[in-house]
């Protein structure tokens, strides 16, 4: 697997700046900065699918952005130097504000006060992080492995009970469904697909499936795939579900050591802004637009992201205005941490597209962390100076990452 720098033989800093004195803007290209691939859980069945459809719906930049592991950059920089399409490379991790969940404060999840996802992006490529960040991250995997393992048990139990002619073992699952990270997701998709191929004939799925939800009729199409794994999440694997199992504390580190772990490994620290849902309201944390500014500055995060498909447009164009005037880095992107197989080509809410001013801005966001990876993989230093974002300096990264996307894809 590839573990060589994607910058070898790139021009130097300032011979790279030269190229862009003069030259017009092009037209605004399509980027996707956080998606997700199977080493934690996607709607792609292999990473390759992702590249595939990016030079079909021509994207040039694509960013990886799988939960508690950096397995999958070796083939992620391996198929972007094969199809000419620059990669960032990003993580994600769930991290617990313990003040805010005492509080009752919903951050980013609307369902869980205090839990907060996190992103770190632009990353060292090749890998390079200390050993004590690597022990965390090991450890966060094996608590989040060890709580889907035991939702297995139980699914088993309960199949027992009920004399459901279904079982699956754990760590065989695990290793058929799932890389490194097995998750709640890969267990519906197994529910569903066994059902399936048990049961051919439409009476006999719809029969079995009220016999797997206690009862209860499957509400979804039989067509519909991805609805069908979140009714069996919501039926068996979430609090109040034959198979739920609470996570433990341990499975979640403070937010300061998330963004500890993520400068470690050379990336940037990024806020994921969950904004509007399909009825409009924000969560306490990201209601004031004003005290989140504040709350990140303390932080010292200075970059955010968001995934415009779940937002609606104006609501999504006013708050990117809002931080982008306060010099923030910003980025979208899609997830496809889901079963729904969707285009990779990012829209708001109902499939309202960009407009060229949200899509500069991404443009400018992503460029950023292409100069950031490129100086770190030099050895040089990058967006952050110690850990405080080159707000001041931004102009310059974003000229200079345009020119590293531009000669990659040229190369």
């Amino acid at each position: 697997m590839n573990s060589k720098s994607i910058f070898s033989g790139f021009p130097a800093p300032d011979e790279l700046m030269d190229r862009n004195k003069g030259q017009n803007e092009q037209l605004l290209p399509d980027l996707n900065g956080h998606i997700h691939t199977p080493h934690s859980f996607s709607a792609f069945p292999n990473i390759e699918t992702a590249f595939q459809m990016a030079r079909e719906e021509q994207i040039v930049v694509l960013g990886i952005n799988d939960f508690y592991t950096t397995d999958g950059y070796g083939e992620f920089a391996e198929l972007a130097e094969e199809y000419r399409i620059f990669p960032l490379f990003n993580i994600e991790f769930m991290a617990l504000q313990h003040d805010l969940q005492k509080a009752g404060i919903r951050v980013n999840d609307p369902n869980n006060p205090g839990r907060t996802y996190f992103s770190g992006k632009g990353l060292r490529y090749p890998v390079s992080m200390s050993a004590s960040s690597q022990q965390l991250i090991a450890e966060l995997q094996q608590e989040s492995n060890r709580q889907t393992y035991q939702m297995v048990e139980k699914l088993n139990a309960f199949f027992r009970e009920n004399h459901i002619d279904i079982y699956f073992d754990p760590a065989g699952l695990h290793r058929s469904m799932a890389k490194s990270l097995f998750r709640e997701r890969h267990i519906a998709q197994a529910i569903r697909q066994v059902i399936f191929e048990k049961e051919p004939h439409v009476a006999g799925r719809l029969k079995l499936f009220e016999s797997v939800f206690g009862g209860n009729e499957l509400k979804s199409s039989l067509e519909n795939v991805a609805q069908i794994e979140n009714e069996i999440r919501g039926n068996l694997l979430k609090a109040g579900g034959a198979a739920f199992v609470p996570e433990d504390p341990r499975a979640f580190l403070s937010l300061d050591k998330v963004m500890d772990i993520i400068i470690d490994a050379g990336g940037i620290p990024c806020y994921p802004v969950l904004l509007d849902d399909s009825k409009g309201i924000l969560t306490e944390y990201e209601a004031d637009w004003e005290k989140l500014l504040q709350e990140l500055v303390q932080k010292n995060v200075f970059a955010i992201e968001l995934i415009p498909g779940r937002n609606d447009f104006n609501i999504l164009k006013d708050f990117v205005g809002f931080f982008h005037k306060h010099g923030f880095l910003i980025t979208f992107g899609t997830e496809h941490n889901s079963p729904q197989l969707d285009p990779l080509k990012i829209t708001c809410r109902h499939g309202v597209p960009l407009d060229n001013e949200l899509k500069a801005i991404n443009y400018e966001g992503a460029a950023v962390i292409a100069a950031h990876q490129y100086l770190v993989a030099r050895g040089e230093e990058g967006y952050l100076k110690g850990r405080q974002a080159q707000i001041k300096n931004k102009e310059k990264f974003v000229t200079l990452g345009k020119e590293v996307i531009a000669h990659f894809m040229n190369k």
